[in-house]
């Protein structure tokens, strides 16, 4: 087990671990920790909790200390350099006249460099705005290129459902989101109803996928038929949340239509292929008819003759293009192995006839 606490870099931001190093930290408490871009300010959102080593990757980078007046501070006034700095870059953006959308910025906690946020539908050569804004500044520019998804998430916005966009409000991390989460809960699958601020599937999708997924496989599909109690019907609607489902029972006899809700366990349909289950019987191995089969160990037709695919042994010699002699031994059909003795018989007697011809002028008289 290992202490750490957990904080974010902005609200709605990713949860980051860090060791504590023995000491107490209360929630909403400002840090100065250590990472790969240097020194930071961060927020605590998890007090000193202990978790397995499993969880987590270590090393734990360290927190230095708590905030201090004097930090705090300075994490304001490089909240307050966002905004003025957000309308320079912009104007410089016109200036060189570029292709690419100015997202957000943020400064170093230590003021070494500055970060740029843009989205561009194509790469963008941004040299000469980087050495612009490097003598505006007087300090290092990060222009970074990201995606639609990260442009919401850092802008925010009202989402279709009218609550606050899930990617930056209470989703630290962004999650493949597919179109057969959507056809796994039964939702339209209209672009316009489904998709979010970003025009990509809505992130909510993801969020109960795995109960839907599971639900999905024990439920029969819309238009295929089941046995019910009440005779067999054809399913026109499943609830997954309640795990029942709709079934359209036709009686021809009596010239009426029913529509009845059962639940999923008492009515049989056909499973991922399988048989249907009401029909399914289990046939004992003494009831299972056996195929006859004739004294060769061939199978006999409708007639009862037997009709044996006859196999041969044959063993063909030949030569390759390098003139070793190779052989190949194997079971062929009968027709492909009349044909075959017939052509090694017939190349026997043209040798043969050769041979009296022009007898071997090295043996012996």
């Amino acid at each position: 087990m290992a202490e750490i606490i957990g904080v974010t870099f902005k609200d709605g931001g990713k949860l980051y671990y860090f060791a504590p190093n023995g000491e107490k930290y209360e929630k909403g408490t400002g840090v100065i920790v250590e990472t790969a871009r240097g020194v930071e300010y961060a927020t605590v959102v998890m007090p000193c909790t202990d978790m397995p080593d499993e969880s987590i990757t270590a090393p734990l980078k360290p927190v230095l200390r708590a905030a201090t007046p004097k930090d705090e501070e300075t994490h304001r006034k490089n909240l307050e350099k966002r905004a003025g700095a957000f309308d320079t870059v912009r104007e410089k953006i016109e200036k060189f006249n570029l292709d690419m959308k100015l997202i957000d910025c943020e400064f170093a906690f230590d003021g070494s460099k500055a970060i740029f946020y843009y989205s561009s539908p194509q790469r963008v050569d941004f040299r000469e705005l980087v050495k612009e804004l490097s003598s505006t500044f007087h300090m290092r520019i990060e222009l970074r290129q990201i995606g639609i998804r990260d442009e919401i998430k850092l802008m925010g916005g009202i989402a279709p459902c009218g609550r606050e966009c899930c990617c930056s409000s209470c989703m630290p991390n962004l999650k493949k989101v597919s179109i057969k989460m959507a056809k796994n809960q039964g939702l339209s699958l209209n672009p316009q109803k489904i998709s979010g601020l970003c025009g990509r599937l809505m992130c909510c999708l993801e969020y109960e996928n795995d109960y839907y997924a599971e639900a999905c496989k024990r439920m029969p599909k819309i238009g295929s038929e089941a046995g019910t109690p009440d005779g067999k019907g054809t399913v026109v609607n499943i609830d997954m949340l309640k795990m029942t489902v709709r079934v359209r029972i036709e009686d021809r006899q009596k010239d009426t239509v029913a529509f009845r809700d059962y639940p999923v366990d008492e009515i049989k349909f056909r499973r991922a292929g399988r048989p249907e289950e009401d029909d399914e019987e289990e046939k004992s191995p003494s009831s299972r008819a056996k195929a006859p089969t004739g004294g060769n160990g061939g199978t006999k037709d409708r007639n009862g003759t037997e009709s044996r695919r006859a196999v041969t042994d044959l063993r063909a010699t030949g030569r390759t293009r390098n003139g070793r002699r190779t052989v190949r031994t194997g079971k062929i059909p009968a027709r492909r192995a009349r044909i075959t003795a017939a052509e090694t018989a017939k190349d026997a007697r043209t040798a043969k006839t050769v041979k009296k011809i022009c007898p071997n002028p090295f043996t012996r008289g």
